[in-house]
Formats: C-alpha cells, sequence, structure tokens
C-alpha cells in the first residue's frame, strides 16, 4: 500500500549439505508466497468492502489512486481471502475468546439469520454482552434439524449460554429447545411485534395495495405531473421562495401569473400524493403504511382540490381546468368502497399497534433510529411488562368482540415469559453481576442489511439471493473488526491485521478457499442450457450412441 507496483528480487540461499532453503523473511512478511498482492492490500480491500459498504469500482479507483492496478474480479477473490483469513484467526484465538466471555459471566447467545429466495440461509450467532459475531452457517432451509448440529457445535466450543434470543422461527426455537432446554430463550421484540403486526394488519394491507395498484394510480398521476410541469414556466427555486414565504405566512409577491397558480396548486398536490412514502420511518412493514399513507393522501388530495375548484382568481372557470385532470386520476380509488372500508379498518389497527409500541418502547417513530433501534431504554423490564398488561386489558374492555384484538391479546400473553425477562444473575470475574439480555437481534440485523447495501450499489438491484449462493459463511465475522474487546484479543499492542495474516500460510488459504468455492460455483452458462432442455434424457441416449459408433 505505501509502494504501490514494484518488482522484488529474492536472493534465495541454498545449503548443498543438508538442502536447507532459506527465503527472505521481510518479503514473506509482505506478500504471500507466489500472490500479487500483499496482505496490507488484503485487509484494505475487505475494511473497505465490509466495514464501508464500498462497492468493486469504488475500491478500484481508490486502489489506482494508491499507484495499485487491480481488476474487479481479484477485488472479489481477495475479499473471500480476506474473510477466510479472518475465520482462521478467530479459531487460533477461539481459547482465548472463551476466557473474554467467561470474564463477563458467560455469554447470551443471539442467533439470526437471512435469505432472498430460493437462495440459502445465512444463520449467524453473536453474543450479546460483548456484541462478538461466534459462528456461522449456510444452510439450505431454516429448520430444526439442519440448525440443530450448528448449535451443537456453539455448545461444545463455548459451553451453555446463560440466555438466549432469537426471531419466532418454527425452526430455530426448536433447534433451541432441542440443544438448550433448560436455558431461559426469549424472544426478539422487534420480530415478536413485526410478527403480531403481520398477523393483524396483513389482510387490509393486501386489500389496499392491490387495489391501488389496480388502479395505476402511480403511473396515472406521473402522467398528470408531467403535463402540468409543462405549464410551469416558473423555476423550482422561485417557486420554492414564493410558497415558504406563503408557509411562514408573510406576504409575498407572486413569481408567476394568477393563470400559472392553479397549475402550481395541483401540481403541489400530486407531488405530495406521490410523496407518501415519506412518512414512513424505516421500519418496514407493519410499522410503515406506505400504502395506506398513499390511500390518505390521496383522499385529502381530493377534497382539496374540491375545495379549490370554486376559487376563480380571474373570475375564469377555464384556468381551474387542471383540477379535473388530478380528480379524474383520483375517481376509481376514491369510489371504491371495499378499498374505502379497508382503509379505515387498517387505521384503526394501526392506532391500536401504535399504542402496542409505546408499550413496549421500541420502534416508536419519535426515537429516528429506523432499523438501527436496539430497544435501550432507561426503563426497567417490569415496568415495560405492566404497560404491555395495561395495553392488553384495556384493549379488552374497549373491543370484547373484535376476534382480530383478541387473537392479538392471546399471542402476548402466550409469549409473556419469553419477552419479558428479569436482569440473569451470573458469576464473573468481577464477583456477581446482573445482565438484562437485549431486547432485539439487531446488531446481526444491521450487518445483514449493509452486506445487501454493498451489493445493491455493485449490482444496481436489490436481490440477494446469487450474493449468498456465492457469499461464504464466515462473512459476518468482518463485523468483529468493530468490536475494540474482540480486537484487543486478535493484534497483540502495535501491530496490524496485516501483519497477524502473514502468520498464516498461504497453502492454508488456498486450500480453504478452493474447498468453500467449489460448492458455491454456478454451472457453465452453456452447460446450464442443455441441463434445461425438456428432452434431456433422450439427447443423453442419442449423444452416447453417436459417440458409441
Amino acid at each position: 500500500m505505501a509502494i504501490g507496483e514494484f518488482q522484488p528480487h529474492e536472493t534465495v540461499r541454498y545449503c548443498p549439505k543438508c538442502g536447507m532453503v532459506v527465503h527472505d523473511q521481510e518479503l514473506r512478511q509482505l506478500i504471500p508466497e507466489g500472490a500479487n498482492f500483499g496482505y496490507d492490500v488484503i485487509v484494505h480491500i475487505g475494511t473497505l468492502l465490509f466495514l464501508h459498504s464500498r462497492d468493486y469500482l469504488e475500491i478500484q479507483q481508490d486502489m489506482r489512486d494508491r499507484n495499485i492496478y487491480i481488476s474487479t474480479s481479484e477485488i472479489g477473490v481477495l475479499a473471500k481471502k480476506f474473510v477466510l483469513y479472518l475465520s482462521m484467526l478467530q479459531q487460533s484465538i477461539r481459547s482465548q475468546l472463551n476466557g473474554l466471555l467467561q470474564f463477563h459471566g458467560g455469554y447470551i447467545l443471539h442467533i439470526d439469520g437471512t435469505c432472498d429466495g430460493g437462495s440459502p440461509h445465512l444463520i449467524s450467532v453473536l453474543d450479546g454482552i460483548t456484541e462478538i459475531v461466534l459462528d456461522n452457517i449456510k444452510l439450505t432451509s431454516e429448520n430444526a434439524e439442519d440448525l440443530i448440529p450448528f448449535l451443537q457445535h456453539i455448545r461444545y466450543c463455548y459451553g451453555e449460554p446463560i440466555a438466549l434470543v432469537s426471531d419466532m422461527g418454527k425452526g430455530i426455537t426448536g433447534a433451541i429447545a432441542t440443544v438448550f432446554p433448560d436455558i431461559p430463550a426469549f424472544i426478539c421484540h422487534f420480530h415478536f411485534l413485526k410478527s403480531v403486526g403481520k398477523g393483524l394488519m396483513e389482510q387490509d394491507q393486501v386489500i389496499i395495495r392491490s387495489k391501488l395498484r389496480k388502479a395505476k394510480i402511480r403511473y396515472k398521476l406521473k402522467q398528470v405531473k408531467v403535463r402540468l410541469e409543462h405549464h410551469i414556466t416558473v423555476s423550482e427555486s422561485l417557486l420554492a421562495t414564493t410558497l415558504s414565504k406563503g408557509l411562514s405566512g408573510d406576504r409575498c409577491e407572486l413569481s408567476c401569473s394568477l393563470e400559472a397558480m392553479p397549475f402550481i396548486a395541483a401540481y403541489m398536490l400530486v407531488v405530495w400524493i406521490l410523496d407518501a412514502s415519506s412518512t414512513c420511518d424505516g421500519f418496514g412493514f407493519p410499522f410503515d403504511q406506505p400504502y395506506l399513507a398513499l390511500y390518505h393522501r390521496i383522499r385529502e388530495a381530493f377534497l382539496t382540490i374540491q375545495q379549490l375548484v370554486p376559487v376563480k382568481l380571474r373570475g375564469e372557470w377555464k384556468d381551474n381546468r387542471c383540477y379535473g385532470w388530478v380528480t379524474s386520476c383520483l375517481k376509481d380509488v376514491m369510489g371504491d368502497k371495499a378499498l374505502a372500508v379497508a382503509a379505515k379498518r387498517l387505521t384503526e389497527k394501526t392506532k391500536v399497534f401504535a399504542l402496542l409500541r409505546q408499550a413496549m418502547r421500541i420502534t416508536l417513530p419519535e426515537q429516528k433510529k429506523g432499523l438501527t433501534d436496539t430497544g435501550e431504554v432507561p426503563v426497567h423490564m417490569k415496568t415495560i411488562q405492566k404497560e404491555v398488561n395495561r395495553f392488553c386489558v384495556n384493549l379488552s374492555h374497549q373491543y370484547p368482540h373484535n376476534v382480530e384484538y383478541q387473537k392479538l391479546i392471546g399471542k402476548i400473553h402466550a409469549k409473556g415469559t419469553q419477552l419479558f425477562a428479569d436482569p440473569i444473575s451470573v458469576e464473573s470475574a468481577a464477583g456477581t453481576i446482573l445482565i438484562q439480555p437485549q431486547r432485539t437481534n439487531n446488531l446481526l440485523e444491521t450487518f445483514f442489511r449493509s452486506l445487501k447495501r454493498s451489493y445493491m450499489k455493485r449490482n444496481g438491484f436489490s436481490a440477494m439471493g446469487r450474493a449468498l449462493k456465492t457469499m461464504l459463511q464466515e462473512t459476518p465475522l468482518a463485523m468483529n473488526l468493530k468490536n475494540e474487546q474482540y480486537m484487543k484479543l486478535l493484534l497483540k499492542p502495535g501491530q496490524t491485521l496485516a501483519e497477524k495474516f502473514a502468520q498464516i500460510h498461504i497453502e492454508e488459504i488456498r486450500q480453504c478457499y478452493k474447498e468453500k468455492t467449489l460448492d458455491s460455483c454456478d454451472l457453465y452458462p452453456k452447460l446450464k442450457t442443455i441441463i434445461r432442455l425438456a428432452d434431456l434424457p433422450s439427447f443423453m441416449i442419442s449423444f452416447m450412441k453417436r459417440i458409441a459408433s
């Protein structure tokens, strides 16, 4: 990294009596034997990719600025080798890592996974106290039979955890019950809310989504937006200035003619409708309701236009003809009674769900944390439990005959012991301490999202399936590089990660890389075409007969 590209010349010493060959040790500390890129280049690429979400082209340009020229495919190879180096280093410090966990009184095992469509499931486990990723595995499915051996391996390496935190997946909960039957198992509050919220609101949300899509409301509004733009000659900056003065209540001079003002009003309403998703807080459904927000804005804009139509700035009705363009787009949505009923039901359920979120003190809109919310609040867990119980009592009294709300209450009561954990008393090096398990799996969720964001930047689309097929299962270990306690275990004072990589023989990495990539490689494109022939068996018969003749 400090030099750029250079051509080394090495003097190799050989003893004819004993046959000993002595290589230059300084060169071996810089570059793996038979390789073209130094250890520090591998570390730099891995850090940019996994910790800073830089894509291959950005990394390639960064390397060019340092006088190092490398292809994007080679960047991908070195990134995988970076992960393999980390994996081997973690294996080498497993006893020290175990000692760190015991120093803190044990570990709280957080387990979570991610997948996309038909891709493999990438499962990771993390200690909730030190926030260190302990291990990872890729499985074809998240069922208990596949997870049990993995959890047994975790128990063998790190012992029994003092508690477990997971989502509500049947596979994970079943495997936990089998491998750790006597260990307190808690449910991630975020995943619990997501599950009960979907159960409560998904049916109405599907109705609203399908009807809005069938009406092609966004497409129609975008067409009207373009049509209105042709009639607005004022620049956006002048328009923004004029509207800002109006927003503040100041008297303002118009930057355009009275004739254009209805077009501007209609244009602003259309843009406002299309911007409905901005009301969401970044949690995703069911916490965010983008389709319901879109419907509410359509309804409000429609009623607003009804009030604007009688306002004739120049006394001529034709000036207001643009309002008709907008209402013609919205009339199908406004005339759909089933859509209105579903929206009314979902609006009520959203308010009820917001009360539950408030009681559980998580995913609150005013916190503005989005999916990075870990649920850390200066409130005792018993206080949260009392507020949730009060929510259930009030909801039961207010809607005694509502089946959906009664089901919601039943789910809360059924999972009560797994949701609200008392602090756990453990013996540590500092004596007896109380440990409160974290309420969410968001540490792993955050890393999975950063991986997805990096992949989207590289490829330009959000599908993660192919990445998960080719990704090494050890990839989440890169998250540990942000952990100060972990880095103290991994590196001696003044030591760099590149120097640590140099202690691992390159042949171990190459062999491991070969084994890992052999299973994940895709079929050659032409071979894939042949595999997908409908009459492949008959083709193989005729092919073999031709060879035999």
